[in-house]
């Protein structure tokens, strides 16, 4: 399996600290928020990662490198605009070729990481069979659906349809931001014509898999889940990680210093 993060964002919902960084390398406890989401594909397994950049990409490479830092092997992809996250897949159709892989946004943060998640995935799609999964998604009650995509499901746990902020929503079930899918994604990712807003949508992707009586199955987050693209998240994510980040002491002062 195969990671790809999206990290072409411009970051203008939080400047001016974008001003002078990348959003994705904003830090949240004294760590760049890119970082978490590459150390998490790496304890879930994930040993290839391509990241999708865009205007960012120098400070981004510098930042990450070839990957080695982390233990995985990274793989750059521009995006020269920004036309949506199932053209991300499009783009990256090189890199990812027939494996399965997770997509990640750059910016989420989770407090339970991704192994349960991408080993449910495998594991359902061990078993083989008509309602083997083509995609799982992720995703999280929310008081207020109407800001997200919403997924409606059913009671085994498949996914029987997405919707894009809508007025009145068939669920409380918000889309996370965090998607498993095998190589059928790359038909859809053709199949699918642009939105309203010129982009190529990945819930319209999921959607036309559900259509074609694919197996969408989910998962419902344990734990919080933050988007960090705007500055007050941002704030609340810091305050959420250095809350159960554990003390270290890397020295000790000697008895006698004044």
């Amino acid at each position: 399996m195969k990671g790809l993060i999206l990290s072409g964002g411009a970051g203008t919902r939080l400047r001016p600290i974008t001003h002078t960084s990348a959003k994705q390398l904003v830090p949240i406890a004294n760590k760049p928020i890119l970082f978490y989401g590459i150390e998490a594909m790496k304890k879930a397994g994930i040993n290839e990662i391509g990241i999708i950049v865009g205007d960012t990409r120098k400070e981004i490479m510098s930042a990450v490198g070839d990957g080695s830092q982390f233990g995985v092997k990274a793989t750059y992809i521009p995006q020269d605009q920004p036309l949506g996250l199932a053209h991300c897949v499009l783009i990256a159709h090189e890199f990812l070729g027939d494996d399965d892989f997770v997509m990640y946004l750059g910016d989420n943060m989770l407090e339970q990481g991704l192994e349960g998640f991408v080993s449910e995935f495998e594991s359902a799609r061990a078993k083989g069979g008509k309602t083997a999964p083509t995609a799982q998604i992720l995703l999280c009650h929310v008081d207020d659906p109407r800001q997200f995509g919403v997924a409606e499901v059913t009671k085994e746990g498949h996914v029987k349809r997405l919707v894009e902020k809508p007025k009145d929503p068939p669920s409380d079930l918000a889309l996370v931001g965090v998607y498993l899918f095998d190589k059928t994604i790359n038909e859809a990712v053709r199949a699918i014509k642009p939105s309203k807003r010129g982009e190529l949508e990945i819930t319209d992707a999921i959607q036309w898999l559900i259509e074609q009586g694919k197996t969408v199955r989910h998962e419902v987050l344990r734990g919080w889940w933050i988007d960090t693209g705007k500055k007050d998240p941002l704030l609340e994510c810091n305050r959420l990680v250095l809350e159960v980040l554990e003390p270290r002491n890397e020295g000790s002062v000697d008895a006698s210093s004044q």
